[in-house]
């Protein structure tokens, strides 16, 4: 066990770690060119940044505000920026040089002189289906490999798109070895994947560099609403890439305050959480989760430096939380699947609103670690609309 987390991790049930270091922690930004890419595609738009008075009230904070990415680049979740960007940049790297103009049609102008290519990954849903609306936007086959637990609900949207889906009866961490695999016998295939090992980790750290449209997005939002950025960024963590993306933004920035930022698995996925208590990339076996976007149990090779010097800390939440705070969001305006509305379950269950009776007494001195109070603006990130998470849902 590592010094902060001796010295930060709270006893109970919940899952919870604490880095009082973080905000010290500086790292590179990332590529200026990104958000420019994002504004020439179909559907761009800024997704909405929703103030919710009653959360602020509720989480003991001056304002709170929700980042809704339920419609993004006309798909229901955040995944389509990091993929875009990433296959724009991998058939730039076919073509021997950057693609211009880079919008859709440029570069499916560009493919014409270029060898056929299949653009083959693995998924648990939201970064599949990106990956085979993009690839039918340029013309391009896909490949798209899904976990057993998670076909039924995300298979039938792929295909959709266009895509070959096949189904691995295993975990999360098996379909991605599958797709690797199968991309790595066969010349004219290409792995885009969102997590990262030794030997692949320029697609994925490409796939990082576009979630910072995002994140610049909330800037400008906030700006507009008065405010110099979040106190508390709150961020759901599957392989971590998405967090990534968020330390990359707030640690690459001067600040005479700067941002903390919470990461939240669910209690039955905790890579990431287990990897920062132990103090080393660490392996979990997962267990059926509803929050299933989020159900992977190895963190990215490329987040984890990140995760581990930048993440102020990183809570556990339960279906059953995921499952109350979806209803609460909706009466807010903001339509969110379990895996988004676990950002609020998080910021319940640290900083004191709907608490389990465990949490009560622990709010205080977790609070402390990320340096709330009742002057902070809160920023919760809901990752996905309804409409991707369709069979998640209790009837």
């Amino acid at each position: 066990m590592n010094a902060a987390a001796s010295l930060f991790d709270q006893p109970g049930a919940r899952g919870w770690y604490a880095n009082p270091f973080a905000r010290r922690w500086v790292c590179p930004a990332p590529p200026n060119e990104v958000r420019a890419f994002h504004a020439g595609l179909p559907s761009a738009h800024p997704t909405p940044l929703t103030e919710v008075p009653g959360l602020a009230a509720e989480l003991g904070v001056r304002r709170a505000f929700v980042k809704d990415e339920s419609s993004r680049l006309g798909l229901p979740a955040f995944k389509g920026l990091g993929v875009s960007y990433a296959v724009y940049r991998v058939l730039s790297e076919l073509a021997g040089e950057r693609i211009r103009p880079a919008t859709v049609d440029g570069v499916r102008d560009r493919l014409a002189s270029l060898p056929r290519v299949e653009l083959v990954t693995a998924t648990d849903g939201n970064h599949g289906r990106a990956l085979a609306r993009f690839a039918r936007l340029l013309g391009l086959a896909a490949r798209v490999y899904v976990p057993e637990a998670s076909a039924a609900r995300v298979a039938p949207a792929i295909a959709d798109e266009g895509a070959k889906v096949t189904t691995v009866p295993a975990s999360y961490d098996e379909a991605v070895r599958r797709a690797a695999d199968s991309a790595a016998g066969r010349a004219s295939a290409v792995l885009v994947q969102d997590t990262a090992w030794p030997g692949y980790e320029l697609v994925p750290r490409w796939i990082v560099d576009g979630y910072a449209t995002l994140f610049a997005e909330v800037d400008e939002q906030l700006r507009a609403e008065g405010e110099a950025g979040p106190d508390l960024m709150v961020v759901p963590m599957g392989v971590g890439s998405l967090a990534q993306a968020a330390v990359t933004h707030y640690r690459s920035r001067r600040s005479d305050r700067p941002a903390a930022i919470l990461g939240v698995e669910p209690d039955a996925a905790a890579g990431v959480l287990t990897s920062l208590r132990a103090g080393t990339l660490s392996r979990v076996d997962t267990a059926a989760t509803i929050m299933d976007g989020l159900n992977c149990g190895t963190p990215s090779m490329l987040a984890w430096p990140y995760l581990r010097a930048g993440l102020d800390a990183a809570v556990t939440v339960s279906d059953s939380e995921a499952v109350a705070a979806v209803p609460d969001l909706a009466a807010a305006g903001v339509t969110s699947g379990p895996c988004g509305a676990a950002s609020l379950a998080a910021a319940r269950a640290v900083l004191g609103g709907h608490p389990t009776p465990g949490d009560t007494a622990a709010a205080p001195g977790r609070r402390r670690a990320l340096g709330v109070d009742a002057r902070s603006a809160v920023v919760l990130l809901s990752t996905e609309g309804t409409a991707a998470s369709p069979c998640s849902l209790p009837r």
